[in-house]
């Protein structure tokens, strides 16, 4: 810590033991069937207790992993709740007892719109009832980036209990027998699990009626990075308030209902780039939001910014398979070039969606398709509505724009169409053949039905009017087109637009459908601004020192150890760019098994700043021999270990050979006055591994032992006496002790039973 940082706690300290501290509320609102906070962080507090009050609960607390430390102010999020009004209190806690307190005024929180063919046959998606509110006996699971490997819980029907890690309790839940509704939050940045399906996290239940499964986001910033999220055989399930990017899965979609699902809905995502795929039209990534063999489904306020192939619709199904019915409402097509949707065999509802500046076509329709499309605001959209090998798809010659296939049937109604280079509606006078060579059958009365004479020119097919079939269709308020513009470009992917911004050039990127390089690299790098999750050191004693103690944003000297199995490329102390890998096999080192590492490529960097001399240990794979860049000065790698001796100050590791780099730490050396050592002859904790208490070998001079997780997180700061350390609250895994003697600091790798 600096000195300046001291001099200022010891003032802030001194003050407050004058007057009582005052918690400043920045910033609080209510959204869809949630609400936040934001308030300034107190130097005294140890941790905050949240409560909301409104709609019959008074003074509710909220979970620990609801708030949030991000350094230069916290947040808490409280997700699911009615629509009302709500007021939050916020309180410090200070060795144990609350001091301070904030209340906001009278927030509004509105309901979700749950308007679509998922919710038909009375069923609600999701582990959330109509209202809101968790559905009786929901379990909450909170997932992190620190915790995503090692959270647990038991799944009736398992192969085995617990189940460790997020996908092994998915597949715990695959055969249906755990009725539970099961609540998953995702809180911050969440990079590749060590355990995967093929690169995605998969939802199953066996088709279980009474089962139901939610897959969110917490507050503006959760984010899936790298990895895709696949739903197969599956009923109920709803994924909402979450951001996709960089998916690099196999199957290349960034959420996908592969087969075989009913009742599923997808709601306010925001949907980016993924990795370049290996068919020329994949280099945005393959699907965005695709859906195959499913039934029931509700797609609705997500945003996809500029992406390639955004919605492909059916694949391998037939015209006489039940249930094939889906909606698409108020989303937003931000600069995306196709498939919004591109449907074979599906009866599809397209209502109130934005279509802002799309360089290829809006709707396509093949395979006998029924497709009726109201209400949407089509801003330079090149060929609003495609049926193949016909009208506006043939209109340049060849084969067909989007498609060889047999064609569909578009019904349109009160469509807004500015900026598109073709739209032929059937029998418009100003078109050669338009009673055959036609893009859509525009109505001038949304229940009026197109004719069963009209077929498409490939294929014979006709429109089937499942939309004017009163026990078919569900109840929903339609927007004028103008209307929906404005309301999704207010609601449409994550809470008030997430934390991830980019301003499209429309005079440029209106007909282009190239990758943008520059939000490429915005989307490679991006790297959440999330310091500690509160609900990680929840099991600390209060007082003891977890995030909130101390300076906001401080770096301690567990945060210089840096696992990225564990961690990612989250780190409070160095600033990493560059991309992750779990397939450059498995490595140990101090007892750590690491099977996730950072491609140390030309795009790669590794910043950080000391503040006195330290030594450096980067660990490759075993065996390893290269070389690496320190500040421009190249250093051989020997045996997978390098230690390297730096001084003071800024430093940056950048590529020579191209390697693997699964583990770095900075150790700072001795500084005047005290003798810093990681070896055992002063001190040492027994047992090892350990199940409950851990002891020292000595405990002369010893101040105080601090625990963290490998990530850096501190867990447990404690004064050490001869009853031990306990340690029985905390998950099974690696840990480093921090001995503080008088005149030296000493560090110890421990394992938890």
């Amino acid at each position: 810590m600096k000195k300046s940082l001291l001099l200022y706690l010891a003032i802030t300290h001194l003050v407050f033991s004058i007057g009582a501290a005052e918690i400043t509320i920045t910033e609080a609102a209510g959204w869809l069937e949630s609400a936040y906070l934001i308030w300034e962080p107190l130097a005294d507090a140890d941790s905050y207790n949240v409560y909301y009050s409104g709609e019959g609960e008074v003074n509710k607390k909220i979970d620990d992993y609801l708030i949030r430390d991000y350094g230069s102010y916290f947040r808490a999020d409280i997700p699911g709740i009615k629509p009302g009004s709500y007021s939050i209190k916020v309180a410090a806690v200070v060795k144990g007892t609350e001091s301070a307190t904030a209340q906001t005024g009278s927030l509004t929180v509105s309901a979700f719109d749950r308007s679509g063919f998922a919710f038909a046959n009375g069923r609600v998606p999701g582990a959330y009832k109509a209202d809101g509110r968790p559905k009786d006996g929901a379990v909450i699971l909170y997932i992190t980036e620190a915790n995503k490997n090692i959270v647990s819980m038991n799944v009736t029907g398992a192969n085995s209990n617990p189940c460790v890690g997020l996908q092994e309790i998915l597949d715990g839940f695959k055969k249906g027998n755990d009725v539970r509704p099961l609540i998953v939050r995702f809180v911050g940045q969440i990079t590749d699990f060590s355990y995967m399906l093929n690169g995605d996290i998969v939802i199953e239940n066996k088709n279980n009626a009474n089962s139901y499964i939610t897959l969110e986001g917490v507050g503006n910033d959760a984010v899936a990075d790298g990895w895709g999220i696949r739903i197969k055989n599956a009923a109920n399930i709803e994924i909402r308030n979450i951001a996709t990017m960089n998916c690099d899965s196999g199957e290349g979609d960034n959420i996908g209902l592969q087969q075989n699902n009913d009742h599923v809905w997808v709601h306010h995502c925001d949907f980016f780039y993924g990795h370049a795929g290996s068919d020329g039209d994949q280099a945005k990534g393959d699907g965005a939001l695709d859906v195959k063999g499913s039934r029931y489904i509700t797609l609705s306020y997500n945003h996809f910014w500029d992406t390639g192939k955004s919605n492909l619709l059916g694949l391998g199904e037939s015209l006489s398979d039940p249930g094939l019915y889906i909606t698409y409402h108020h989303n937003w097509y931000d600069h995306s070039d196709s498939r919004h949707p591109r449907v074979r065999y599906y009866s599809t509802h397209v209502y109130n969606n934005f279509y802002d500046g799309i360089a290829k076509y809006g709707i396509g329709a093949t395979e006998g398709a029924s497709v009726f499309v109201e209400g949407n605001y089509f801003r330079k959209c090149k060929y609003p509505m495609l049926i193949s090998l016909q009208g506006s798809d043939i209109s340049g010659g060849g084969g067909g724009t989007f498609s060889g296939e047999d064609g569909g049937i578009i019904k349109a109604f009160n469509n807004h169409i500015e900026g598109a280079q073709r739209f032929v509606p059937y029998g418009d006078a100003g078109f050669a053949n338009s009673n055959t060579q036609f893009d859509a059958y525009v109505v001038n009365n949304r229940n009026d039905k197109v004719p069963s004479s009209l077929i498409t020119l490939q294929g014979g097919h006709r429109y089937n009017n499942f939309d004017t079939d009163v026990s078919l269709m569900y109840s929903y308020s339609l927007q004028s087109p103008e209307e929906a513009k404005a309301t999704v470009m207010q609601f449409a992917g994550r809470m008030f637009g997430g934390d991830f911004s980019w301003t499209f050039n429309n005079e440029l990127d209106d007909s282009s459908y190239d990758v943008k390089p520059a939000l490429k690299a915005a989307l490679t790098s991006y790297s959440t601004t999330l310091v500690a999750v509160q609900g990680e050191t929840a099991n600390s004693e209060p007082g003891d020192g977890e995030p909130g103690s101390g300076e906001p944003g401080e770096v301690v000297e567990g945060d210089m150890l840096h696992n990225f199995t564990l961690s990612g490329l989250n780190s409070t102390f160095y600033n990493f760019t560059g991309n992750l890998s779990d397939s450059k096999g498995t490595v140990t080192y101090n007892s750590l098994t690491m099977n996730i590492c950072l491609k140390i490529e030309s795009s790669t960097s590794i910043k950080f700043t000391l503040e006195r001399p330290a030594t450096v240990t980067l660990v490759f794979n075993d065996g390893f021999s290269g070389k690496i860049k320190f500040n421009g000065t190249d250093y051989n790698i020997s045996g997978g270990v390098l230690q390297v001796t730096l001084e003071a100050g800024s430093h940056e590791i950048l590529k020579n050979s191209t390697a693997n780099l699964y583990y770095i730490s900075a150790v700072y050396d001795s500084p005047v006055g005290m003798d810093k050592t990681d070896d055992s002859e002063s001190v040492y904790v027994y047992p090892n591994p350990v199940s409950e208490s851990l002891h020292l070998s000595s405990y002369d001079g010893v101040e105080k032992v601090e625990i963290y997780s490998i990530s850096g997180v501190l867990i447990k700061s404690v004064k050490a006496n001869s009853a031990g350390i306990d340690l029985s609250n905390l998950n099974t895994g690696s840990y480093l002790v921090l001995i503080h003697k008088q005149g030296e600091i000493v560090e110890q790798i421990v394992i938890k039973k």
